[in-house]
């Protein structure tokens, strides 16, 4: 099902731009459905810590079946979540998110950042019952800031700029996907149920209200890690074309 949105959204990225991931580099496109797996399962290691989420199953399975089907399911989530930002992007709708305030930067305060980050990510570890949404802001500020460091594509390099736009675009690409994620999660075998602290309450699907606002920090996570795990030497960076301006993956 989730190969067949992805190439759906890719479908009509082309449609209305005349451009998408899979026309551009079938190379790359398959590559990030391979980065996708240890993406993945990087949450699922954290969830060990927080357990927000478990899976319910109609039968029981051993540890290598279980490995082998969650990772060709993890495989969907970063060419779900950037085909879905890219067809955002090539719309009209945040056109005007392209010339906002521009974010000040220095190192000092990319250091920063990444420290703030890496605090979380412990929080995240030790207190994980108080400090559990912020597994879905820290990995950003770790991973983009690190990409930025290093001079690789980054969206604060970006948003440095006043180009809010690649934001917005993998923000509202995440939300499309998780409402999806958990509409077609709700009926099905396998599935996933959430046990979160304090917000359980307010259901859509399986899950609660206020947990949806995780997927707008995700989609920039997904592209800080993607850009972070993609080596360019064997897949060539693509581009989420929205209008006058490309986000390069």
């Amino acid at each position: 099902m989730w190969v067949g949105y992805a190439l759906s959204v890719d479908g009509l990225s082309y449609k209305m731009s005349g451009s998408s991931p899979l026309r551009r580099n079938p190379r790359a496109y398959i590559g990030m459905f391979l980065l996708s797996i240890p993406s993945w399962w990087l949450f699922e290691f954290f969830n060990q810590f927080l357990q927000n989420w478990r899976y319910v199953y109609n039968r029981p399975i051993g540890d290598m079946e279980y490995a082998l089907r969650a990772s060709i399911h993890f495989s969907v989530v970063t060419p779900a979540v950037l085909g879905t930002a890219e067809l955002w992007a090539s719309t009209k709708l945040i056109a005007r998110y392209s010339a906002l305030s521009p974010l000040r930067l220095n190192e000092r305060k990319l250091s920063n950042f990444l420290l703030l980050g890496i605090i979380m990510l412990i929080g995240v570890i030790v207190l994980p019952r108080y400090t559990f949404p912020l597994v879905w802001v820290c990995l950003y500020l770790i991973f983009d800031s690190l990409n930025h460091l290093r001079g690789s594509r980054s969206l604060l390099s970006y948003l440095r700029t006043g180009n809010w736009r690649p934001v917005a675009a993998l923000a509202l690409g995440a939300l499309t996907c998780g409402f999806f994620w958990e509409m077609w999660n709700f009926y099905a075998v396998p599935k996933w149920i959430y046990t979160l602290p304090y917000v359980n309450f307010g259901h859509i699907f399986e899950m609660p209200a206020l947990g949806y606002l995780g997927y707008l920090p995700f989609g920039l996570e997904v592209y800080a890690l993607y850009t972070l795990l993609l080596d360019q030497r064997i897949l060539k960076p693509l581009k989420i074309h929205g209008g006058d301006d490309y986000i390069r993956l």
